[in-house]
């Protein structure tokens, strides 16, 4: 598929005040920092090691393993389709600004707020579900090593500590943050070899590839094979989020226009091509199914490295993926805070005027940072009562930010030639990947909204759907009653981001 790449002739700063934002966060982070944000987000090492316990129940190693190869082929689509609008608009504010700009100029505004609303609550959700995981990967250890109980209490407990840290961390110039995420890279695909290389050599027996790849399992209750194919697809789908993050990065990524993209894209295609790798070395060194999900543990992958190398090497193993985990986090809340920084500077949010200030000395968002965190902590407390409430936060994760993904490429569909394409961009590839993309997400949005286990009880309800139409009612209420009348208005003094950043700008020179 060939990629046009023409010459920049306007700078960065120079298309933001075209777009009516000036440059006011720290223009510092290169492209490899940029593609490095996303590929720890997107973190095989997270998100497909957290949500394995799921696929082995939903599917069993034959929907891992080929759903993995379908969702990431469909993600690609989806991720191409995005890239090529980060490149025209590379800001901040990311998918509703794109929304807003792309939609016919009447019905704009409302494209841009409900996008943003998606948006957020995706971003929440999706730093809720990495540190979650990353919580029970650390439990899991702390019961291995000094009997911790894996118990809810003590997992929420280590949730609120971990997203304490990367709020801390992300308090700091986004050099540092950047600095982090590039380590995060090399952490990763070392981790992936390391993991698979002990999970290839070190067992005496392993799986046959037979096991592996046509394995069907089933233990959600359900008696479709279909249905429990297609809502398997989490697994995947929810690893493949976050690479929106290149995208919230713009603002700070040198020659942003073209580097935006490319991160977007590249996290994309190394993570598809490492997740295959370590996905396969995981299942093939299975040595007891049922002891795997029935482990004290209360996360099947530890139990896997715990019977295939021993009890010292699947600790260590354990400790390679809290590591990863905890970059991911971090970078999550990074993500997160610049897309809560630049919708509150448009008055989206409640407490708008709090949430976009910056601190003078670092020239980061540290109040949007605790809010992230915040917010994630509140998302995953029914994880108390709720036995599967893991599964519906990622659930809401994929749905919320994919419904963000792909409205902008909607609207690019729609003004057809008319679209002002960016220094990358994807020529006459644009119109059949966008409608792949469109229709993937529409499929999976239905599919992740659908009850995950059967029968359904209160302790196995798919509360996703229930939190989406919650955020959707209050959004579409403020939007009713007060927002469609100033947001995003230039007439409208609260509604006017060039006026806001004006104001922004000269409060951190007075500070």
């Amino acid at each position: 598929m060939p990629l046009e790449i023409p010459s920049v002739t306007q700078t960065e700063e120079e298309r933001l005040a075209e777009l009516g934002i000036a440059q006011t966060l720290d223009r510092s982070m290169s492209g490899r920092q940029n593609f490095a944000v996303s590929f720890t987000i997107i973190s095989i090492l997270s998100g497909c090691l957290t949500m394995y316990g799921f696929g082995m129940n939903t599917g069993g190693p034959a929907l891992i393993m080929w759903g993995w190869v379908v969702v990431g082929l469909m993600t690609l689509f989806v991720g191409l389709a995005m890239a090529e609008v980060c490149s025209s608009y590379p800001t901040s504010a990311g998918l509703y600004f794109w929304a807003h700009k792309l939609a016919p100029q009447r019905s704009a505004p409302a494209w841009a707020w409900f996008t943003g609303w998606f948006n957020t609550l995706g971003q929440v959700a999706v730093t809720a579900g990495i540190d979650f995981g990353a919580a029970s990967f650390l439990n899991a250890y702390l019961n291995l090593q000094f009997g911790y109980a894996a118990t809810p209490g003590h997992t929420i407990t280590l949730f609120g500590v971990i997203l304490l840290l990367h709020a801390v961390v992300n308090t700091f110039r986004v050099r540092v943050v950047g600095f982090f995420n590039t380590v995060s890279v090399w952490w990763h695909l070392i981790g992936v070899v390391v993991i698979v290389g002990a999970l290839l050599v070190i067992p005496d027996k392993h799986q046959s590839p037979a096991f592996v790849f046509t394995e069907f399992v089933n233990n959600t209750g359900w008696g479709s094979a279909v249905y429990v194919v297609l809502i398997g697809l989490l697994m995947a789908q929810y690893t493949f989020t976050g690479y929106d993050a290149s995208a919230h990065m713009t603002e700070e990524t040198k020659n942003a226009s073209v580097e935006g993209p490319k991160g977007i894209v590249r996290s994309i295609v190394v993570s598809w091509a490492a997740g295959f790798v370590l996905l396969f070395g995981l299942t093939f060194a299975i040595q007891s199914y049922t002891g795997a999900l029935e482990s004290s543990t209360g996360v099947p992958p530890a139990q896997i490295f715990l019977d295939a190398l021993g009890a010292t090497t699947g600790k260590l193993m354990l400790l390679v993926i809290i590591g990863a985990q905890l970059f991911c986090g971090m970078a999550s809340v990074t993500a997160n805070s610049r897309m809560i920084y630049a919708f509150s500077r448009d008055g989206a949010l409640p407490f708008s005027a709090v949430w976009h200030k910056l601190h003078p000395g670092t020239r980061t968002p540290t109040n949007a940072v605790w809010l992230a965190a915040g917010g994630a902590f509140v998302l995953g407390l029914p994880y108390l009562f709720n036995s599967t409430a893991y599964a519906a936060v990622t659930s809401i994760a994929t749905i919320g930010l994919y419904i963000a993904y792909v409205v902008p490429t909607l609207l690019r569909l729609r003004q057809g030639e008319n679209f002002r394409r960016g220094p990358w961009h994807l020529g006459r590839w644009s119109k059949p990947v966008g409608l792949i993309a469109v229709s993937w997400v529409v499929i999976i949005t239905v599919l992740f909204m659908l009850p995950q286990q059967s029968p359904v009880t209160l302790e196995t309800f798919n509360y996703a759907p229930l939190t989406v139409g919650v955020v959707l009612l209050f959004a579409g209420t403020w939007w009713l009653v007060s927002a469609r009348k100033w947001f995003l208005n230039p007439q409208h003094s609260r509604g006017n981001p060039s006026q806001n950043s004006k104001a922004e700008r000269a409060g951190s020179a007075s500070g």
